[in-house]
């Protein structure tokens, strides 16, 4: 079989550190993928971690501690397949690419397996992996900075914090892509003298919408470089532009819809990476609350799942920013009777979770909270009369700690289902369905 050394044209070697350990070439035989995506292999002092290899592989590396290098791939797994993107091997987005599908998100329902395990939760079944890729993401934050006298946007290295500049992102959606790879212009002219911006980017049913981070306040602009902004933002027909939340253009009212409403959300506001990935999430998540009749829901954000349960249950949502509850609340009263009572609850949630005696008239409730998880949340769920909760979780092992108190309180985990919207990433979604 042909030697494949792609990798070692794609990513040049850096030389290590003054402190850091010495390297040697050695020949490594992988046989795992860990949980951070970078495959395994066993050496004298532990395992040796290697990005871009697969299990079965035997692969020369450069290596130094427990990290290595690829620098060809002697033997290459049946798996492998070519990379989807030209920037495979320097990108930070996606370090997976060249791992077909079928093992690839079998290897991720593993590692649901493996975090229920560790917390003393095996032989819970957890269904297949569930592609929610659709059309790719539609929303994406990229790095804007100067870089040899040249305006760069793209992604920061894998473990590093250099900017990789793209001229691809198969993983967006067809239509944000192309707005993405005309954004020089515009960044020229938000970026500060020193230092980068951000630039959330989210397609909405009217078109793109941006905001920028990191590029100061919109009244410190010169009234030319603002006019110059806004006629770049119609040239690019962008539904809107802001700076640090404040709008600078509006050309339409963003939207996206949620079952039967319609939500305009806050410039940067947290939303499902895919469309599929939402509808996914939350035929899950209604599936969990079937028959409840008051539902709370925790962490909210700007309605993904409170919305459509109101097609069919009271709803209490909870939310600490105030901008995405004040946008739920619009689309649920403008839905035109079509949805139950949602009533919004402002609260941080990590640091004053909703009490037991705050839940004590509702039977199901939905919790999505962010990687971290909410032990104290989920031990609050567990005392109250919640009969079905639909736990929504980005990060396994946050997941499988706080259901501990709410198996000991009488929940069982009636199904697990894994969700993939972050293809070709080790970024594990799930949703696990709970009732007593």
């Amino acid at each position: 079989m042909k030697r494949i050394n792609r990798l070692s044209r794609s990513r040049p070697h850096q030389a290590p550190k003054a402190d850091s350990p010495a390297s040697e070439e050695r020949v490594l035989e992988i046989s795992a993928v860990g949980s951070r995506g970078d495959s395994t292999s066993e050496g004298e002092n532990g395992p040796i971690y290697t990005p871009y290899a697969l299990p079965g592989e035997q692969v020369r590396a450069r290596v130094a501690g427990g990290r290595a290098e690829v620098l060809e791939v002697l033997r290459a797994s049946p798996e492998r397949q070519a990379p989807a993107c030209r920037h495979f091997g320097r990108c930070g987005g996606c370090q997976l690419q060249h791992w077909q599908d079928q093992p690839y998100l079998a290897w991720k329902r593993e590692q649901v397996i493996d975090a229920l395990n560790k917390r003393g939760f095996g032989g819970v079944g957890v269904e297949p992996t569930v592609p929610a890729w659709g059309e790719g993401r539609r929303r994406a934050a990229l790095h804007a900075a100067r870089q040899n006298n040249q305006v760069r946007i793209g992604f920061i290295e894998r473990g590093g914090a250099r900017l990789t500049p793209i001229t691809q992102c198969p993983v967006l959606a067809p239509q944000l892509e192309v707005v993405v790879l005309k954004l020089a212009p515009l960044a020229e002219l938000a970026l500060p003298s020193r230092g980068e911006i951000t630039m959330q980017c989210l397609l909405t049913d009217c078109g793109v919408d941006i905001s920028i981070k990191g590029a100061g306040r919109v009244d410190l602009l010169h009234r030319a470089a603002l006019e110059k902004l806004i006629a770049e933002a119609n040239a690019l027909n962008l539904a809107r532009l802001s700076f640090e939340g404040e709008v600078i253009v509006a050309r339409a009212n963003p939207t996206l819809r949620m079952g039967r409403a319609v939500v305009s959300p806050p410039p940067g506001a947290f939303l499902q990476p895919t469309a599929l990935g939402e509808e996914t999430l939350a035929r899950l998540t209604l599936e969990a609350l079937q028959g409840s009749k008051r539902v709370v829901d925790l962490f909210s954000g700007i309605g993904t799942f409170a919305l459509r349960i109101a097609e069919h249950a009271e709803v209490l949502a909870s939310e600490g920013d105030a901008e995405m509850l004040t946008a739920l609340k619009k689309a649920a009263d403008g839905a035109g009777g079509a949805l139950k009572e949602i009533t919004t609850l402002r609260r941080d949630l990590l640091r004053t979770p909703l009490s037991t005696l705050e839940m004590k008239k509702f039977d199901g409730a939905v919790m999505d909270p962010p990687r971290s998880g909410a032990r104290q949340q989920a031990e609050q769920i567990a005392r109250a009369p919640i009969r079905k909760l639909a736990y929504v979780s980005c990060d396994p092992a946050s997941f499988a700690r706080d259901i501990k108190v709410l198996i000991e309180h009488g929940f069982t985990l009636t199904k697990i289902t894994p969700v993939d919207q972050f293809r070709w990433s080790p970024h594990i979604e799930l949703v696990g369905a709970f009732e007593r």
